[in-house]
Protein backbone atom coordinates (compact mmCIF):
# COMPACT_ATOMS: atom_id res chain seq x y z
CA UNK A 1 0.00 0.00 0.00
CA UNK A 2 1.22 3.44 -1.19
CA UNK A 3 1.82 6.27 1.21
CA UNK A 4 -1.40 8.74 -0.04
CA UNK A 5 -3.60 5.27 0.09
CA UNK A 6 -2.68 4.75 3.26
CA UNK A 7 -3.61 8.54 4.48
CA UNK A 8 -6.47 8.63 2.69
CA UNK A 9 -7.77 5.38 4.94
CA UNK A 10 -9.83 6.34 8.11
CA UNK A 11 -7.62 7.50 10.90
CA UNK A 12 -8.42 4.38 13.10
CA UNK A 13 -7.58 2.32 10.73
CA UNK A 14 -4.58 3.40 9.20
CA UNK A 15 -2.37 0.93 11.28
CA UNK A 16 -4.13 -1.54 9.85
CA UNK A 17 -4.34 -0.82 6.52
CA UNK A 18 -0.80 -2.46 6.10
CA UNK A 19 -2.65 -5.34 7.63
CA UNK A 20 -5.18 -5.55 4.98
CA UNK A 21 -2.85 -4.54 2.24
CA UNK A 22 -1.15 -7.73 3.14
CA UNK A 23 -3.82 -10.25 2.97
CA UNK A 24 -5.37 -9.26 0.07
CA UNK A 25 -1.69 -9.67 -1.35
CA UNK A 26 -2.49 -13.23 -0.01
CA UNK A 27 -5.08 -13.53 -1.68
CA UNK A 28 -3.67 -13.37 -5.55
CA UNK A 29 -1.32 -16.10 -4.94
CA UNK A 30 -2.82 -19.73 -5.50
CA UNK A 31 -0.09 -20.94 -3.03
CA UNK A 32 -0.42 -18.84 -0.34
CA UNK A 33 -4.16 -19.35 -0.70
CA UNK A 34 -3.93 -23.04 -0.57
CA UNK A 35 -1.78 -22.24 2.61
CA UNK A 36 -3.81 -20.01 4.31
CA UNK A 37 -6.86 -22.79 3.57
CA UNK A 38 -4.33 -25.18 5.16
CA UNK A 39 -3.37 -22.92 8.52
CA UNK A 40 -7.08 -22.16 8.88
CA UNK A 41 -7.98 -25.50 9.07
CA UNK A 42 -5.65 -26.35 11.85
CA UNK A 43 -6.77 -23.38 13.85
CA UNK A 44 -10.30 -24.89 13.43
CA UNK A 45 -9.34 -28.67 14.60
CA UNK A 46 -7.40 -26.85 17.60
CA UNK A 47 -10.28 -24.61 18.73
CA UNK A 48 -13.29 -27.34 18.48
CA UNK A 49 -10.56 -29.83 19.49
CA UNK A 50 -12.30 -31.30 22.70
CA UNK A 51 -15.42 -31.72 20.94
CA UNK A 52 -14.40 -33.70 18.05
CA UNK A 53 -11.53 -36.06 19.89
CA UNK A 54 -14.14 -39.10 20.79
CA UNK A 55 -11.67 -40.49 24.03
CA UNK A 56 -9.06 -38.72 26.90
CA UNK A 57 -5.60 -38.46 25.51
CA UNK A 58 -4.84 -40.35 27.98
CA UNK A 59 -7.66 -42.37 28.86
CA UNK A 60 -6.56 -46.70 28.14
CA UNK A 61 -9.21 -47.72 25.75
CA UNK A 62 -10.30 -51.50 27.36
CA UNK A 63 -12.37 -54.51 26.19
CA UNK A 64 -15.34 -55.62 27.52
CA UNK A 65 -13.33 -58.51 29.29
CA UNK A 66 -10.82 -55.57 31.08
CA UNK A 67 -7.85 -55.98 28.69
CA UNK A 68 -6.05 -52.92 27.32
CA UNK A 69 -6.52 -52.47 23.52
CA UNK A 70 -2.86 -52.05 22.62
CA UNK A 71 -1.48 -51.21 19.50
CA UNK A 72 -4.96 -51.84 17.78
CA UNK A 73 -4.63 -50.70 14.34
CA UNK A 74 -7.11 -48.32 12.71
CA UNK A 75 -10.66 -49.60 13.07
CA UNK A 76 -14.25 -48.36 13.55
CA UNK A 77 -13.79 -47.72 16.93
CA UNK A 78 -10.22 -46.12 16.99
CA UNK A 79 -10.15 -44.10 13.50
CA UNK A 80 -5.91 -44.20 14.11
CA UNK A 81 -5.79 -47.04 15.89
CA UNK A 82 -4.27 -47.19 19.84
CA UNK A 83 -1.05 -46.40 21.34
CA UNK A 84 1.06 -49.13 23.67
CA UNK A 85 -0.35 -47.48 26.27
CA UNK A 86 -4.07 -47.88 24.90
CA UNK A 87 -4.61 -44.30 24.32
CA UNK A 88 -6.55 -43.21 21.17
CA UNK A 89 -4.22 -42.19 18.55
CA UNK A 90 -7.20 -39.90 16.77
CA UNK A 91 -7.57 -37.98 20.11
CA UNK A 92 -3.76 -37.29 21.16
CA UNK A 93 -3.77 -35.90 17.50
CA UNK A 94 -6.70 -33.42 17.76
CA UNK A 95 -5.27 -32.26 21.18
CA UNK A 96 -1.87 -32.17 19.63
CA UNK A 97 -2.91 -29.36 17.27
CA UNK A 98 -4.04 -27.33 20.20
CA UNK A 99 -0.42 -27.23 21.26
CA UNK A 100 1.57 -27.17 18.21
CA UNK A 101 -0.55 -23.75 17.91
CA UNK A 102 -0.38 -22.30 20.83
CA UNK A 103 3.23 -22.51 20.96
CA UNK A 104 3.80 -21.52 17.56
CA UNK A 105 1.33 -18.27 17.55
CA UNK A 106 2.40 -17.37 21.16
CA UNK A 107 6.18 -17.58 20.66
CA UNK A 108 5.87 -15.89 17.24
CA UNK A 109 4.07 -12.97 18.51
CA UNK A 110 6.60 -12.70 21.32
CA UNK A 111 9.56 -12.97 18.85
CA UNK A 112 7.92 -10.29 16.07
CA UNK A 113 7.54 -8.20 19.08
CA UNK A 114 11.20 -8.01 20.41
CA UNK A 115 12.40 -8.14 16.90
CA UNK A 116 10.70 -5.22 15.98
CA UNK A 117 11.24 -3.53 19.30
CA UNK A 118 15.16 -3.98 18.93
CA UNK A 119 15.62 -3.76 15.17
CA UNK A 120 13.83 -0.05 15.44
CA UNK A 121 15.05 1.27 17.71
CA UNK A 122 18.75 0.09 16.85
CA UNK A 123 18.22 1.02 13.34
CA UNK A 124 16.13 4.49 13.91
CA UNK A 125 18.44 6.20 16.48
CA UNK A 126 22.03 4.44 15.40
CA UNK A 127 24.90 5.68 17.14
CA UNK A 128 25.34 4.20 20.40
CA UNK A 129 22.10 2.77 20.97
CA UNK A 130 22.91 1.03 17.64
CA UNK A 131 26.21 -0.25 18.62
CA UNK A 132 25.11 -1.94 22.20
CA UNK A 133 21.51 -3.61 21.10
CA UNK A 134 23.83 -5.07 18.00
CA UNK A 135 26.70 -6.27 20.12
CA UNK A 136 23.85 -7.62 22.41
CA UNK A 137 22.59 -9.03 19.44
CA UNK A 138 25.63 -10.86 18.35
CA UNK A 139 25.82 -12.16 21.65
CA UNK A 140 22.90 -14.01 21.36
CA UNK A 141 23.53 -15.13 18.00
CA UNK A 142 26.60 -17.17 19.07
CA UNK A 143 24.53 -19.18 21.50
CA UNK A 144 23.79 -22.39 20.08
CA UNK A 145 19.90 -22.89 18.98
CA UNK A 146 19.39 -26.62 20.14
CA UNK A 147 21.51 -26.77 22.95
CA UNK A 148 20.85 -24.03 24.45
CA UNK A 149 17.25 -25.07 24.43
CA UNK A 150 17.94 -28.48 25.71
CA UNK A 151 20.05 -26.73 29.26
CA UNK A 152 17.09 -24.07 29.57
CA UNK A 153 14.14 -26.08 29.25
CA UNK A 154 15.88 -28.54 31.17
CA UNK A 155 16.90 -26.39 34.10
CA UNK A 156 13.60 -24.31 33.82
CA UNK A 157 11.31 -27.48 33.57
CA UNK A 158 9.08 -29.05 31.21
CA UNK A 159 5.84 -26.81 30.82
CA UNK A 160 4.62 -25.33 27.64
CA UNK A 161 5.09 -22.02 29.57
CA UNK A 162 9.10 -22.77 29.80
CA UNK A 163 9.09 -23.72 26.03
CA UNK A 164 7.54 -20.57 24.66
CA UNK A 165 9.77 -18.52 26.68
CA UNK A 166 13.17 -20.49 25.45
CA UNK A 167 11.62 -19.86 21.68
CA UNK A 168 11.31 -16.69 22.26
CA UNK A 169 15.01 -15.87 23.99
CA UNK A 170 16.50 -18.12 20.90
CA UNK A 171 14.67 -16.64 17.53
CA UNK A 172 14.30 -12.57 18.21
CA UNK A 173 18.06 -12.28 17.53
CA UNK A 174 17.88 -12.97 13.70
CA UNK A 175 14.30 -10.99 13.25
CA UNK A 176 16.05 -8.16 14.65
CA UNK A 177 18.86 -7.83 12.42
CA UNK A 178 16.73 -8.00 9.20
CA UNK A 179 14.32 -5.56 10.51
CA UNK A 180 17.50 -3.93 11.56
CA UNK A 181 18.31 -3.13 8.07
CA UNK A 182 15.17 -2.42 6.52
CA UNK A 183 14.83 0.22 8.90
CA UNK A 184 18.51 1.79 7.89
CA UNK A 185 16.68 2.19 4.13
CA UNK A 186 13.25 3.58 5.47
CA UNK A 187 14.82 6.22 8.01
CA UNK A 188 16.97 7.94 5.34
CA UNK A 189 13.56 8.17 3.19
CA UNK A 190 11.93 11.67 1.74
CA UNK A 191 9.44 11.64 3.48
CA UNK A 192 10.70 10.66 6.99
CA UNK A 193 13.02 13.80 6.22
CA UNK A 194 10.44 16.28 5.97
CA UNK A 195 8.73 15.09 8.79
CA UNK A 196 11.93 15.43 10.96
CA UNK A 197 12.19 18.70 9.61
CA UNK A 198 8.32 19.97 10.56
CA UNK A 199 9.62 19.18 14.46
CA UNK A 200 7.69 15.66 14.06
CA UNK A 201 8.79 13.23 17.70
CA UNK A 202 10.76 10.33 17.08
CA UNK A 203 7.85 8.17 18.00
CA UNK A 204 5.37 10.21 15.77
CA UNK A 205 8.09 9.24 12.79
CA UNK A 206 8.27 5.74 13.95
CA UNK A 207 5.04 4.95 14.58
CA UNK A 208 3.57 6.80 11.28
CA UNK A 209 6.28 6.39 9.09
CA UNK A 210 8.78 3.56 9.84
CA UNK A 211 6.48 0.98 11.16
CA UNK A 212 3.55 1.05 8.53
CA UNK A 213 6.40 0.73 5.78
CA UNK A 214 8.56 -2.30 7.80
CA UNK A 215 5.37 -4.48 8.42
CA UNK A 216 5.87 -6.20 5.89
CA UNK A 217 8.82 -7.73 7.11
CA UNK A 218 7.55 -8.24 10.34
CA UNK A 219 4.65 -10.08 8.55
CA UNK A 220 6.91 -12.56 7.09
CA UNK A 221 9.34 -12.54 9.90
CA UNK A 222 6.18 -13.96 12.02
CA UNK A 223 5.31 -16.34 10.10
CA UNK A 224 8.25 -18.09 9.52
CA UNK A 225 9.10 -17.97 13.20
CA UNK A 226 5.75 -19.75 14.09
CA UNK A 227 7.07 -22.85 12.37
CA UNK A 228 10.18 -22.28 14.03
CA UNK A 229 8.34 -21.86 17.03
CA UNK A 230 6.21 -25.92 16.05
CA UNK A 231 9.31 -27.61 15.08
CA UNK A 232 11.36 -26.67 18.11
CA UNK A 233 8.70 -27.53 20.62
CA UNK A 234 8.39 -30.79 18.56
CA UNK A 235 11.93 -31.17 18.94
CA UNK A 236 12.06 -30.63 22.35
CA UNK A 237 8.76 -32.99 23.08
CA UNK A 238 10.50 -35.59 21.42
CA UNK A 239 13.65 -35.47 23.10
CA UNK A 240 11.75 -36.03 26.27
CA UNK A 241 11.66 -32.06 27.34
CA UNK A 242 7.89 -31.52 26.74
CA UNK A 243 4.79 -31.21 29.23
CA UNK A 244 4.20 -34.49 30.55
CA UNK A 245 0.71 -33.51 31.84
CA UNK A 246 -0.14 -32.53 27.89
CA UNK A 247 -0.25 -34.31 24.70
CA UNK A 248 1.79 -33.03 21.81
CA UNK A 249 2.58 -34.36 18.38
CA UNK A 250 6.17 -34.33 19.23
CA UNK A 251 5.86 -36.23 22.48
CA UNK A 252 3.92 -38.77 20.69
CA UNK A 253 6.87 -39.48 18.67
CA UNK A 254 9.10 -39.67 21.65
CA UNK A 255 6.54 -42.23 23.49
CA UNK A 256 6.44 -44.47 20.48
CA UNK A 257 10.26 -44.52 19.90
CA UNK A 258 10.51 -45.02 23.61
CA UNK A 259 8.05 -47.97 23.35
CA UNK A 260 9.95 -49.73 20.34
CA UNK A 261 7.09 -49.21 18.18
CA UNK A 262 8.53 -46.16 15.98
CA UNK A 263 8.82 -48.96 12.84
CA UNK A 264 6.12 -50.90 13.49
CA UNK A 265 2.86 -48.81 14.79
CA UNK A 266 2.94 -46.40 11.32
CA UNK A 267 -0.43 -45.47 12.55
CA UNK A 268 1.13 -44.43 15.79
CA UNK A 269 4.05 -42.48 14.21
CA UNK A 270 2.69 -41.13 10.53
CA UNK A 271 -0.45 -39.06 12.00
CA UNK A 272 1.91 -36.64 13.94
CA UNK A 273 5.21 -36.37 11.55
CA UNK A 274 2.36 -35.46 8.77
CA UNK A 275 1.13 -33.35 10.75
CA UNK A 276 4.05 -31.14 11.55
CA UNK A 277 5.01 -31.51 7.99
CA UNK A 278 1.61 -30.39 6.46
CA UNK A 279 1.43 -27.32 9.16
CA UNK A 280 4.87 -25.92 8.57
CA UNK A 281 4.54 -26.18 4.86
CA UNK A 282 1.45 -24.50 4.86
CA UNK A 283 3.39 -21.59 6.38
CA UNK A 284 5.96 -21.63 4.06
CA UNK A 285 3.72 -21.67 1.33
CA UNK A 286 2.62 -18.25 3.00
CA UNK A 287 5.99 -17.05 3.61
CA UNK A 288 6.84 -17.50 0.03
CA UNK A 289 3.83 -16.15 -1.62
CA UNK A 290 3.91 -13.31 0.05
CA UNK A 291 7.55 -12.25 -0.58
CA UNK A 292 6.88 -13.09 -3.73
CA UNK A 293 3.58 -10.81 -4.08
CA UNK A 294 5.46 -8.11 -2.29
CA UNK A 295 9.21 -8.32 -4.36
CA UNK A 296 8.69 -7.08 -8.08
CA UNK A 297 12.25 -8.59 -9.06
CA UNK A 298 10.55 -11.91 -7.99
CA UNK A 299 7.10 -11.56 -9.47
CA UNK A 300 9.18 -10.92 -12.58
CA UNK A 301 11.31 -13.93 -12.41
CA UNK A 302 7.83 -16.26 -12.19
Amino acid sequence: MSQSEMYRAPRGLRFLAPMLSTFRLLLRDRFAFWGLTIFALFILVAMIAPWIAPYDPFAPMMTESGRLIRLAPPSAEHWLGTTAFGNDVFSQLVMGSRVALRVGLVAAIAVGFISTLVGVISGYFGGIIDDILMRMTDVALSIPTLPFAIVAVGLLGPSIDNIILVITLLFWRNGARIIRSVVLTERERVFVKWARAAGASHLHIILRHILPNILRVVFLWVTMSVAFAVLTEASLSFLGLGDPSITSWGQMLNTAFASGALRTAWWWVAPPSLMLITLISSLYLIGRAYEEQTNPRLRERT
